[in-house]
């Protein structure tokens, strides 16, 4: 069977519901680490890490610049003012943690062939499953990860990139 990829461009007259979600997570991960790095920069010593994370920021700010260009192509966008409050960015790290953790873990159970040791990646699995409910409600019941309003969702992607930027 041989498939053939088309190289016309399709114009269409906002990007796809999945990749905005895509653009999303992508934008949300990126915000919040970038943050952290910088934060994180002052209290490292070793200089060959500390010129990781220079190249690391400028990386990940370069991608966020580019990223956020796609968010008025979205679906639905509003705009809205943002406070220096961090409750949400500390709240995402969070979140995004225990995001990670599920996969990793889940990842891990597959992949392990001594009962004993599966039963203990299991049970922490399901604390990581736990940890990422608590979490996300957390920032859904303050607003700060509105999962069923996507207009506010990448309204919160772009302040928060935009806020990652420019510290």
């Amino acid at each position: 069977m041989t498939i053939v990829y088309s190289d016309q461009r399709h114009t269409q007259p906002h990007l796809a519901w999945h990749e905005t979600l895509e653009l999303h997570e992508l934008t949300a991960f990126q915000s919040n680490y970038l943050m952290a790095f910088k934060m994180d920069v002052p209290d490292i010593k070793d200089p060959t890490l500390r010129a990781l994370y220079a190249e690391t920021i400028d990386a990940v700010e370069n991608n966020l610049k580019e990223l956020i260009e796609y968010v008025p192509k979205a679906p639905t966008i509003a705009h809205r003012n943002s406070a220096d409050d961090l409750t949400g960015f500390y709240g995402g790290q969070l979140l995004i943690f225990a995001k990670t953790a599920v996969r990793n873990y889940a990842i891990a159970v597959t992949e392990t062939a001594t009962p004993k040791l599966r039963e203990t990646l299991t049970r922490q699995l399901n604390k990581a499953i736990e940890l990422h409910a608590k979490a996300f409600y957390f920032m859904y019941e303050r607003g700060f990860y509105p999962s069923y309003n996507l207009q506010k969702l990448l309204t919160n992607d772009v302040m928060l990139a935009k806020k990652a930027l420019s510290m």
